[in-house]
């Protein structure tokens, strides 16, 4: 069961949302809890990224209703293939960025907009490659500089599409841990994710299938064998 609602970070109520000629959620009535992990699990169609655009505020509900506890800006971490690797930008400039939220991409950074960018670099262990261009690192590296740039913007409400996906295991228990550290932290982590393991390792748990809700809850009793053969019509040894 869901924890009660004074400790939700979100509330989504019959919420619906999509694109023009492309409805996507359907009906989707939802909770997030407050600073714990939620993985948002469904293959690809189901509306996980959706998802996420509407609880970023990118993407408006075209009926239903959302409450957030949070009022400040959510921080979006997109999926590596979203960031050019054409973008001069090094790994300090891309941490740096997230920074905007609070300062602006024009306003000279404070000594606490730096010491917060150091720190970031340093959590997910890149201090190293600060003066690497972003298009030079490896698929994990370069992960791992994305999530830390969504630390960077210190929001209340972190949001992360498909952030293990591709990565080795070295690097993919590196993000999964700095996660685990921002919910003790206070903050609420919610992540789309087509990685069980995760999914698996997060406090709650919502599964989706052609943009409806299936089911929420505890991850060892939403994630079930039978609810993963339903989901993707196959044995789930091949998913």
């Amino acid at each position: 069961m869901p924890p009660p609602p004074e400790q939700q970070a979100v509330e989504l109520r019959s919420a619906e949302a999509g694109y023009p000629l492309r409805p996507v959620l359907r009906q989707l009535t939802a909770s997030v809890p407050q600073s714990a992990i939620t993985a948002v699990v469904g293959p690809n169609g189901s509306g996980k990224s959706t998802l996420l655009s509407v609880l970023a505020g990118v993407l408006p509900l075209t009926a239903g209703t959302m409450e957030r506890a949070h009022t400040s800006r959510p921080g979006f971490v997109l999926q590596r293939s979203a960031v050019s690797d054409t973008f001069p930008l090094t790994v300090r400039d891309t941490v740096t960025m997230g920074r905007w939220a609070h300062r602006g991409p024009w306003r000279r950074l404070t000594s606490h907009d730096r010491s917060v960018v150091e720190r970031c670099m340093d959590r997910l262990g890149i201090s190293d490659l600060a003066g690497r261009q972003l298009g030079e690192l490896s698929g994990g590296q370069r992960q791992r500089a994305l999530v830390a740039q969504g630390l960077a913007q210190e929001a209340g409400l972190f949001l992360l599409d498909e952030p293990t996906t591709g990565l080795d295991i070295r690097a993919k228990e590196g993000i999964l841990a700095v996660l685990d550290g921002a919910a003790a932290d206070g903050v609420t982590v919610v992540q789309a994710t087509h990685d069980l393991v995760a999914a698996r390792q997060a406090d709650h748990c919502l599964l989706l299938r052609d943009g409806r809700l299936v089911a929420q809850g505890a991850p060892d009793v939403v994630l079930t064998d039978e609810a993963l053969r339903h989901i993707w019509d196959f044995p789930v040894a091949a998913v």
